[in-house]
């Protein structure tokens, strides 16, 4: 492909994605093809010669999108939002047009030097202190690929730090802390680095946030025992419910044990904190009092496309301390005379994409009070929900809602009777997991994900796509409201004629 055939390419292919983000109300919401659809309508075999570009393109369309869950869609209220704005589709585009593999400074010195800018703005937005900021030389920003991969990032760090501060711990005395309302992340931390993974119990009173005293047994306990707590990650924003940690006490408590590394993961929640009434809720100031660690995805809510995890440390040597492989063909004299960052080794991986453009392409776009417009707008909407739940006989919140979640459930009606030797909650879980099945099958019209909150099963409602407005809430609400009377009804008819 010549220049003025990619020119051509290039053209159709924004126009394309145009129309595709134009026809988002005449697009089911989720995939509806079938496991192997793509598998068997493709060739087994690469092609022999040269396609044609149009071909190629043309195929995309034919095959490729009926086979994409709309993530974009504004009837997607499933997870949580992925974000995707046209600014960030553009700063992908310009990155990949300088591909580069951004292992050190020298490789492409603006890959560097914009994501230390980036980072430092999103920190200041959010409101973290001056000692997360590259600028002050301590501190530090990097972007990742997920919190899941920042958490095992900070895992490795803090292990690194804990055995350099206590050289008779074993490995396998070693424990990651979470909570049973943890992301997977923590679990996957542990079995990518053969550590042991204590969740902590959190419970409905608390509302599934964890409490410094259990924090303070379960130490106790464990240091009895031998073993070696070495990193505790507390949440804003859990995935299930929306829950928050106490971290104003499980500061309190690790203020008395140092060598533990305190990670904050609010992977969805954290950039709420751009607006300054939400920062309270977002635990800000026992995050810039405590935190070792702390991460937050502006590829969910913040309005930069997939991927863009946001990491910060208190202390940048902890992680080269523990991840700095620099053999001789990557050396380079600014990395030695310590002018410059080299983020290869704030992460994982040796090479690194150029993900800092299209966060300054959306920063600079909106501006401060467009993204917090954008939050406030999820927000409300969401609350808009709940007025809706509440007003209806047929619904209940599980839980207290977090921000732009929600959490749900049908009523059980008052009138069959339970089963033989069936309990309530059964019963209750039952119906709601057919409820829930109901308005999967209207995954063309809606999204909606499920969870199990202390044996609870639920219903989770997350606003956020960029495009979702009050309609759409209206919308999603009769699905919910209809599918809910229909199950309802065959429950009652089905214990009727038992």
């Amino acid at each position: 492909m010549d220049i003025e055939e990619f020119r051509k390419a290039g053209y159709q292919a924004i126009d394309r994605i145009c129309d595709y983000y134009a026809s988002f109300q005449d697009r089911p919401v989720v995939s509806q093809v079938q496991p192997g659809y793509l598998v068997d309508a493709l060739p087994s075999d690469p092609p022999e010669d040269a396609e044609d570009f149009n071909e190629i393109a043309d195929d995309f369309q034919k095959l490729i999108l009926p086979g994409i869950t709309n993530w974009q869609h504004p009837n997607f209220f499933a997870y949580f939002p992925t974000a995707g704005s046209f600014e960030g589709i553009l700063g992908d585009l310009y990155a990949s047009s300088v591909s580069n593999p951004g292992f050190n400074w020298l490789s492409s010195p603006a890959c560097t030097e914009l994501e230390q800018v980036v980072m430092d703005w999103c920190a200041k937005l959010l409101g973290l202190g001056d000692h997360f900021l590259n600028k002050n030389g301590v501190g530090g920003g990097v972007i990742q690929t997920t919190a899941s991969e920042a958490a095992i990032v900070v895992c490795a760090a803090a292990r690194a730090r804990y055995v350099r501060e206590h050289p008779d711990a074993k490995l396998e005395d070693l424990v990651i802390y979470t909570t049973t309302q943890t992301h997977s992340l923590g679990v996957k931390a542990g079995l990518v680095l053969g550590l042991a993974v204590r969740a902590l119990e959190v419970t409905p009173e608390d509302e599934f946030s964890l409490r410094g005293e259990t924090l303070r047994l379960a130490l106790a306990e464990d240091l009895a025992q031998g073993k070696r707590p070495f990193i505790t990650i507390g949440t804003v924003g859990t995935t299930s419910s929306g829950a928050v940690d106490n971290l104003e006490e499980i500061g309190e408590v690790l203020k008395e044990r140092p060598s533990i590394w305190l990670h904050v993961d609010a992977a969805w929640a954290g950039v709420a904190m751009a607006c300054p009434e939400y920062r309270a809720f977002g635990k800000l100031e026992p995050i810039n009092r405590y935190a070792t660690s702390y991460g937050t995805n502006f590829h969910k809510w913040g309005l930069v496309n997939f991927d863009a995890s946001m990491l910060w440390v208190r202390n940048r040597r902890d992680l080269t301390d523990a991840l700095d492989v620099t053999p001789e063909f990557l050396r380079t004299k600014q990395h030695d005379s310590g002018l410059v960052i080299d983020y290869r080794n704030w992460h994982l991986g040796l090479g690194r994409r150029f993900r800092s453009l299209k966060v300054w392409f959306v920063l600079r776009r909106y501006g401060v009070e467009g993204f917090r417009t954008h939050i406030r707008e999820g927000i409300a909407l969401n609350e808009y929900l709940v007025s809706l739940i509440r007003a209806s006989p047929s619904f209940e919140l599980v839980t207290t809602p977090s921000l732009a979640l929600s959490v749900f459930r049908l009523v059980l009606p008052a009138s069959p009777a339970l089963a033989s030797g069936e309990d309530a909650l059964t019963a209750h879980n039952e119906l709601n997991r057919a409820f829930h099945r109901r308005v999967e099958g209207a995954s063309d019209k809606i999204f909606l994900t499920q969870t199990v909150l202390n044996g609870t099963f639920c219903i989770r409602f997350a606003v956020g796509a960029q495009r979702t407005r009050r309609e759409h809430i209206d919308q999603a609400w009769e699905v919910i409201r209809s599918n809910a009377s229909t199950v309802t009804e065959e429950w009652v008819k089905s214990r009727i004629s038992v």
